[in-house]
């Protein structure tokens, strides 16, 4: 019997076939460290790695992209 909800692969895949199949290009994943980036002290999120595209620092490579990004959460009580 299968259980009622996804593993974690199978929960990426599902979210990397949604956006590939509506036309996003698949950018590689940054480190936990940003380059280039003297605000942040980890990437705490899959969009800090863009973030000079939105800024507009940076032309993006293709109009829309996708990324899975290894994140950092921390927490306080």
């Amino acid at each position: 019997m299968n259980p009622p909800y996804k593993t974690t692969e199978e929960a990426r895949q599902t979210f990397l076939e949604h956006f590939l199949n509506r036309n996003h290009r698949l950018v590689e994943l940054s480190g936990i460290i940003p380059k280039d980036d003297s605000i942040l002290m980890f990437i705490n999120s899959g969009m800090a790695p863009m973030k000079s595209y939105f800024t507009g620092k940076l032309q993006p490579p293709y109009p829309r992209l996708t990324n899975l990004q290894h994140a950092r959460r921390a927490f306080s009580c």
